[in-house]
């Protein structure tokens, strides 16, 4: 038999609260994060708006000296790791640092560091780049730097599937431990690609919202005006153990993760199956891995990213996947109110699921105004609905065909 896995520990920050108590009341009230960029200067950009982090302090989690030179998603990554662990409570001591692991990913990792690195040897030549360039630069630095600032040396890994990491990265932690390779795993994702190259290049794939003059009104999630996803960054960070190990410790348990799901498309580098076929066999497989039926599930936190495929083929998969239930199970994207968060959306977003069902109250789609004949499942619009949620399903689709799902359960 299987071992359960639960969550023990919870840190986040996003563009609508950092730390679980301002990020839920965010979501709770249907807080916008979402403004105009002011990390760089967009004159000539085609979209100027994503949801920043603008109250986010380095120096309270980091040393001076870590916190002046640390790239963004690596600091992300840390405070949000500080912040889990301590929520639940956990000692990592020399005797049980080897049983406790760290997975975390990242879709791009540090881009404000190539960037930089990159005009340093155009301008100055190949002698001036930092000798950090390549550790601040990939995505597995987040996970290195994490197990590091915290003294855990279990597992240590980085999961890198686009906008599917941050679930991916949970799910094959949930993983390690049910195969007993450690009792407890520090996971989630992290991303902080608000740079003149991130949102450059999504402009030039034509995936972006350029709705500039109005960007409280630009995430839309199954809107029928919807015109591309916002660009958001942050990071969340959840704190896995194996059931016994968690009860002889006294651990609070938050919630259990029962099933873990993922499929491939190989369709489209970008585009998703047409009818969602992809996240069918994924939200199935998870199903499977917990061994129960989708009449079982009460809720569903979406992917909801706000662009005309996604949302309408994810409508399509939940038809699929429900069938005559269909209508009847409230369904919300958390992008609407904070932004596509990349590879750390997926971690930010089963943070917010959990919420929901400790809360007993589903957070909602806001900006969603004009119904889309094309996307008419409850969508749980503009407010938020009190309803006792036992069974959720967390779901992130990437880039390069990536689907995964994760479901957890009330404890």
């Amino acid at each position: 038999m299987s071992k359960r896995v639960v969550i023990t520990g919870m840190g986040v920050i996003s563009a609508i609260g950092i730390g679980l108590e301002n990020f839920w009341q965010g979501l709770a009230i249907g807080k916008n994060g979402i403004d105009k960029i002011s990390h760089f200067d967009t004159t000539g950009f085609p979209s100027k708006i994503a949801g920043e982090i603008k109250d986010f302090k380095p120096a309270d989690y980091l040393d001076k000296k870590e916190a002046r030179r640390l790239v963004r998603f690596i600091q992300f990554s840390i405070a949000a790791g500080q912040m889990a662990v301590k929520n639940a409570n956990l000692t990592i001591t020399p005797e049980n640092a080897n049983e406790i692991g760290v997975l975390i990913g990242s879709g791009i990792g540090g881009l404000d560091m190539l960037e930089q690195q990159c005009r340093n040897l155009i301008e100055k030549g190949p002698d001036k780049l930092s000798p950090f360039t390549v550790p601040y630069m990939i995505a597995d630095m987040a996970a290195g730097y994490t197990s590091i600032n915290l003294g855990a040396k279990g597992p240590n890994a980085c999961t890198v599937t686009a906008c599917a990491s941050g679930t991916n990265s949970i799910g094959d932690a949930y993983k390690i431990i049910q195969r007993g390779a450690a009792n407890v795993m520090i996971t989630g994702g992290t991303e902080a690609c608000i740079t003149p190259l991130g949102v450059a290049s999504f402009c030039a794939a034509k995936a972006l919202s350029t709705r500039n003059d109005d960007p409280k009104h630009a995430s839309r999630p199954f809107d029928k005006d919807r015109e591309g996803f916002v660009m958001g960054e942050g990071a969340g960070i959840v704190v896995l153990e194996e059931y016994e190990y968690a009860k002889a410790r006294g651990a609070n348990i938050l919630a259990e993760v029962i099933g873990y799901g993922m499929s491939g498309d190989a369709n489209h580098i970008t585009a998703p199956t047409p009818g969602g076929e992809g996240g069918v066999r994924a939200i199935r497989a998870g199903l499977q891995d917990a061994g129960i039926t989708a009449e079982q599930i009460d809720y569903v936190n979406a992917h909801g990213t706000s662009t005309q495929l996604n949302d309408k083929f994810e409508t399509m998969a939940l038809k699929t996947v429900f069938g005559d239930r269909a209508n009847q199970v409230p369904i919300s994207s958390n992008k609407s109110m904070f932004g596509h968060l990349l590879g750390a959306t997926g971690a930010v977003e089963l943070i917010a699921t959990i919420l929901t069902i400790r809360n007993s109250l589903i957070p909602p789609t806001i900006n969603y105004e004009t119904p889309d004949p094309e996307c008419d499942l409850d969508y749980v619009p503009n407010k938020a609905r009190a309803k006792e949620v036992n069974i959720a399903l967390s779901e992130s689709f990437g880039f390069g065909g990536h689907n995964a799902v994760l479901i957890v359960k009330k404890v």
